[in-house]
């Protein structure tokens, strides 16, 4: 380190000075945020809170870093250890642009989806709109994270010449590597198409696997599905374009749900057909769209009743469903309990004699 100082009389004065810029980039970058913060907070605007939340860090480490780079051009105009600090710095200053448009784009992000709210019944529309700008968020974040990795590399002459080498004999490398990561760049393609065509959403209700649940969060190489009973089930984002899968709020959050009753010839299915339409009409999670009772299916043994009912959404209709099959059972067990599904048998008396 003495050659850096060796135009400097004093070398701890030197660690001074570049202290001292740090030092007072920290207070400056402090003073700017303080006035910043108390405009937002006296604003009834959202918006500019997100933004000082969001850029506060990296603002700070870019308003440092310049301040120690003034210092160091001061201290020592030209040293041959000057180059080498220069680039760090340049490279870290790189680091931290980056990160800068990362948090703008979670601003931006922020800003879209204020707009929608996901937690209303008919969201479809936000829904839509969260997993784009989600989704984009993320891929902006990837190609700002490779920019920068590659504007780092390119500052340092003896990398960029390693470089050049590595690419005029990259044939069978390049090969190599586009085949092992294949599924990689499949994955990240996947999450792409998915951001524009949309066979899911977040908050989507989706059976996967024989696992019925809700999309949680959509990346750019995995989905997570919230299961039922709060298990998560984690899926390459490439299985939503190779296999298929049942979407029940593709178009609409409303759904449509069965009840299966088995019972006896014996029963009165005008009667059910009544206690159905009483039951529906008395629950409030009943939308009052579609009350029906159909004879489905018959064997040697059962009719099958099939109890059709919708509801404003999935969890909704779940527990409609649930409702509407313990009254259906409890009224043929009171009302019409030989009308239960029984087995018959022909006993005849031989006579021995």
């Amino acid at each position: 380190m003495v050659a850096f100082f060796q135009n400097s009389k004093y070398i701890l004065y030197d660690i001074g000075i570049i202290v001292g810029a740090g030092v007072i980039g920290f207070i400056i970058h402090l003073i700017i945020f303080q006035i910043l913060g108390r405009i937002a907070r006296r604003t009834s605007n959202a918006i500019d809170d997100s933004f000082v939340k969001h850029t506060r860090a990296p603002l700070r480490y870019m308003v440092i870093l310049l301040a120690v780079s003034i210092a160091i051009h001061i201290i020592a105009p030209s040293t041959s250890l000057l180059y080498i600090l220069n680039s760090i710095l340049r490279s870290l200053f790189i680091v931290s642009i980056s990160w800068l448009l990362i948090m703008l784009t979670a601003v931006a992000e922020y800003v879209i989806l204020k707009r929608y709210n996901i937690n209303i019944k008919d969201n479809l529309k936000a829904r839509k709109i969260y997993t784009q700008t989600q989704t984009i968020r993320k891929i902006l974040s990837v190609v700002i994270v490779i920019f920068g990795a590659a504007l780092i590399l390119m500052g340092f002459d003896s990398v960029r010449t390693i470089g050049t080498s590595i690419l005029a004999s990259a044939g069978l490398a390049s090969l190599i590597i586009g085949l092992a990561a294949q599924k990689i760049f499949g994955n990240f393609l996947a999450g792409i198409q998915i951001a524009f065509t949309q066979p899911i959403r977040i908050d989507d209700v989706v059976v996967v696997e024989n696992e019925w649940g809700t999309i949680e969060d959509i990346t750019l190489t995995y989905v997570v599905v919230r299961i039922w009973d709060l298990r998560r089930l984690v899926l390459p984002i490439s299985y939503f374009i190779e296999t298929p899968f049942q979407n029940w709020t593709k178009t609409s959050a409303d759904l449509l749900g069965t009840v299966f009753i088995y019972t006896d010839y014996t029963v009165p299915v005008t009667e059910v057909r009544n206690e159905l339409n009483r039951i529906l009409k008395s629950s409030e999670k009943w939308d009052g769209k579609v009350c029906v009772l159909q004879i489905t299916d018959t064997n040697e043994r059962v009719m099958e009743l099939r109890a059709l009912m919708s509801a404003a959404d999935s969890s909704i209709a779940w527990d409609l469903r649930c409702e509407v099959r313990e009254k259906l059972l409890k009224f043929i067990q009171e009302e019409y309990p030989d009308a239960l599904p029984k087995t018959r048998a022909e006993i005849q008396k031989i006579d021995n004699t």
